[in-house]
């Protein structure tokens, strides 16, 4: 049985619209997500809406909780009914059926439809409310319904507001599988299981707490889908029912261990989760460090911390996508189309956490062994920090164990964080931080960069460094610290560039390299012991040569700026990264399409020619004299290194570049936009960055193309265009219309009206003249082009409509007929029409006398 379509025939028979699932998202700035049934219709129980044209409404909407007052989150997996994403079943009344119909709707539709054992159904009512209680006493024995007080069956939008008594079903599990001290009805436990909310809103309370009665009370209802489905399947869990058992064994498939209820809470919270992240990321919410964005990251973070427990090693959450489409993609088929994307985004979203999270599964477990009653605050810090562990999966982890955890420090070092990125220092790219530097320079002097020839070589071990810059003699696995090689392949953090990873193979991960006054030193992880005065392998990652396309390429980019916008040009700041580029540029005004497009194919021409790098070291007046370009922020010396690229491009530069600018493949500008009052920002990508950009845009076409029903994206534009413009013409039409008054005769009780009407059209105001009176009769008539459009309608009084326009229509030229309340027709010659009135007027008013 699909509970689902089951539930909204039921009350579209009973003349309910049903209404579509509104976006996860709300239209609500005080609301996170969609979390109950009852939201997307909340402006109309308040009044800020008019209630629409059918005011009984049915939906199935999608929800998401993800913690506060509810648990959600830290309660799901560990019981039956939790879920961060669920699907309430709602029937809604706005202004017209009550308590009556709303509790014989229910009734019926979970004794007849659902078909429950009436035997094991129980009702509650609020204390206060003797109406629903005698109600309910015509479908369920009086014995089985409970009063229950204002913490369980009453409702309120918010402090001030509509509000009102709630009734509550419940269905009596079995004694034989509950036998706790909660589990009687009105308890805790879980013997009795609530499926049903029925909401009576008649209060509004104002500021000062009171309740007065409503003009016309309303009904809100909410059934969750998915316990009913578990019900009705006899699963005493909603994870055992058809709606999470194929996830859980999509689950068990890819980890090849049986799942088991009693230890399978890391199954339940993966299959809960997938639904969460792949509506989320369907709808438009993206993985981000803010907001829904974060929640959205957390959630999946969390599955794949239990997914880590139960022995995956590596991205499987993108793998279960398809299988929850399979369950939900008929009733929501967005999913499907989108599943690639999203199943891309979840793959690469894991695959950032997993870099880490053994690691940091490690450094949690050490911690414990120390952990009496509160779990350290500078450790949580460290998880989020260094491994991303959002705080509340620490805290998740923790609560696993029964421990706190000294939120306190956490807080103070999350401040001390923020503070320290707010003076980040802007310069040469040596970092700002305390620590024994000078020893290290008169010990060793500065180190050598070896890494503009080479990506990888043997190394000393100069000196190691604590991650607070303390000196060591060793660094032992899964600690993190800094290394100062002899030499070394890593180019450190400066003029834009983002500092190198890599390994010291066998030995360390190394994270990023950064410059401390001179000192080039890596940040590494160790993966085994490393010891002062060993020697390693360095090896630079592969990021390094997108790294260098994306650089060279930003060094075309300043020339094509300087040449296309003029000689104010001038550097305001870079970045260049593996994936993208950024440059902040001076410029007085925003660029144009043609502007934009003009410096992308200079580059690009460029990129084509092939031109090969010449960099050479030189005096730095020389240098300058050759009309080398200066980068924004660096400090120089006597002597400076400078990039040539042919006749396109020279500057002063310390970073690694590509041997030739056909390395750099494909350029794409992808925004421009401004930084603050004279600094423009274009934003850009190159080589397989700029494939896969491409690959983006490609697929971003064709969802233009499926949305306007036509490959030619531009005409089918154009086409929606040309609807809008008419339905525009039509509103304006309507609206005049409205504007338009008509003047009333009294004859015999009767309004008439005979009138000829500029907008609008006969028909609908022919409605609407019945509409707004008791007794009418009325002939409008309106001329489009040559031709003329007629319409009569008479209500309660002693003519027929159809009579009345056979004698009139022929005047103009013209026919028609139609019943005794309403008829038309058309004529041809609209220059009778003045005769036509007057004989209408006649006709009329001895028709009525």
């Amino acid at each position: 049985m699909d509970v689902r379509e089951a539930y909204l025939k039921f009350f579209e028979s009973k003349g309910h619209t049903p209404v579509a699932s509104a976006p996860l998202v709300p239209d609500d700035a005080t609301l996170l997500f969609n979390n109950a049934g009852m939201v997307p219709f909340k402006t109309i129980f308040t009044g800020e809406v008019p209630v629409p044209e059918n005011p009984r409404a049915t939906s199935c909407q999608t929800c998401v909780r993800a913690g506060g007052k509810h648990n959600d989150l830290e309660n799901v997996g560990h019981t039956a009914r939790h879920h961060t994403f669920f699907e309430m079943l709602g029937n809604f009344s706005f202004g017209d059926y009550f308590k009556e119909e709303a509790i014989a709707y229910a009734w019926e539709f979970v004794t007849e439809v659902l078909a429950l054992p009436k035997e094991k159904l129980w009702v509650t009512v609020h204390e206060s409310d003797d109406e629903a209680e005698a109600i309910w006493q015509k479908h369920i024995a009086a014995d089985r319904i409970m009063r229950l007080g204002d913490k369980d069956n009453f409702w309120q939008m918010g402090d001030t507001g509509p509000c009102g008594p709630c009734s509550e079903i419940f269905i009596d599990q079995g004694a034989e599988h509950f036998n706790g001290p909660e589990d009687y009805m009105g308890g805790d436990g879980d013997r009795f299981l609530e499926i049903w909310n029925l909401v009576f809103m008649q209060y509004e309370r104002n500021a000062k707490g009171e309740l007065n009665p409503l003009p016309k009370p309303s009904i809100d209802t909410g059934m969750g889908l998915e316990r009913v489905v578990a019900v009705k399947e006899g699963k005493l869990s909603n994870y055992d029912s058809s709606l999470f058992m194929p996830i859980i064994n999509k689950v068990v498939d890819l980890i090849g261990k049986p799942y088991e209820y009693a230890t399978g809470a890391s199954y339940r919270v993966i299959a809960d989760h997938i639904r969460t992240v792949l509506f989320l990321l369907a709808q438009g919410t993206n993985f981000s460090n803010e907001g829904r964005g974060y929640v959205l990251r957390r959630i999946l973070r969390r599955a794949v911390r239990h997914g880590y427990l139960l022995g995956f090693t590596k991205p499987f959450m993108h793998e279960i996508v398809d299988t929850v489409v399979e369950l939900m993609g008929h009733q929501y088929p967005y999913l499907s189309e989108k599943a690639p994307v999203v199943k891309e985004q979840i793959m690469l979203e894991e695959e950032r956490f997993f870099k880490t999270i053994e690691d940091g599964i490690a450094l949690f477990s050490e911690e414990l062994k120390n952990t009496k009653d509160v779990f350290s605050g500078e450790t949580a810090f460290k998880l989020y920090d260094t491994f991303g562990f959002p705080l509340d999966l620490t805290e998740d982890m923790l609560r696993e164990k029964g421990l706190g955890l000294d939120t306190a420090t956490f807080e103070r070092l999350m401040t001390e964080q923020r503070e320290r990125a707010k003076a980040a220092w802007k310069g040469s790219g040596d970092a700002h931080v305390e620590g024994d530097f000078k020893t290290l320079l008169e010990q060793f002097g500065e180190n050598s960069f070896v890494g503009y020839g080479r990506m990888t070589g043997e190394s000393k071990i100069l000196a190691l460094l604590s991650e607070g810059f303390g000196r060591e003699e060793s660094l032992h696995a899964r600690h993190e610290g800094w290394v100062l090689l002899d030499e070394t392949p890593f180019y450190a953090e400066s003029g834009g560039q983002t500092g190198d990873t890599g390994l010291l193979d066998g030995v360390a991960e190394v994270l990023d390299t950064k410059k401390f006054f001179g000192l080039n030193l890596s940040k590494i992880r160790a993966t085994a012991t490393l010891n002062v005065g060993d020697t390693v392998t360095a090896v630079v990652d592969e990021a390094r040569q997108e790294i260098e396309r994306h650089h060279s390429a930003t060094h075309l980019l300043h020339a094509a700026l300087y040449e296309e916008l003029g000689e104010h040009i001038s550097q305001a700041g870079s970045l260049v990264e593996a994936d993208r580029l950024r440059f902040d540029f001076s410029h007085p005004k925003a660029m144009t399409a043609a502007e934009i497009a003009a410096v992308e194919e200079r580059v690009n021409l460029v990129v084509q020619r092939g031109l090969s790098n010449m960099t050479e070291e030189m005096d730095i007046e020389a240098a300058k004299q050759s009309g080398a370009k200066a980068q924004f922020g660096e400090k120089y010396g006597d002597r400076v290194r400078v990039v040539r690229f042919g006749d396109a491009s020279i500057e002063f530069c310390g970073g690694t570049h590509v041997g030739s600018t056909s390395e750099i493949g494909m350029f794409v500008i992808t925004k421009e936009s401004g930084v603050s009052a004279g600094v423009r920002r274009i934003e850009a990508v190159c080589s397989k960055a700029a494939y896969d950009y491409f690959k983006q845009q490609r697929h971003l076409i064709g969802e233009a193309e499926a949305a306007v029903k036509n490959r030619d994206v531009l005409a089918g534009v154009e086409r929606l265009k040309e609807q809008i413009n008419t339905l525009k013409m039509e509103l304006q039409d309507a609206q005049n219309a409205a504007k338009e008054s008509l003047d009333a005769e009294t004859i015999n009780g009767v309004s008439v009206f005979v009138e000829e009407i500029k907008s609008g059209d006969v028909k609908g105001r022919i409605d609407e003249l019945k509409n707004m009176n008791e007794r009418v009769a009325a002939m409008l008539f309106q001329v489009k082009g040559d031709k003329v459009m007629i319409a009569a309608g008479v209500k309660n009084a002693d003519a027929k409509a159809g009579d009345w326009i056979k004698a009139i229509a022929p005047m103009l030229g013209g026919g028609g007929g139609g019943r005794p309340d309403f008829a038309q027709a058309g004529g041809k010659d609209a220059s009778k029409l003045p005769e036509a009135l007057e004989a209408s007027k006649a006709y009329i008013t001895e028709a009525l006398s």
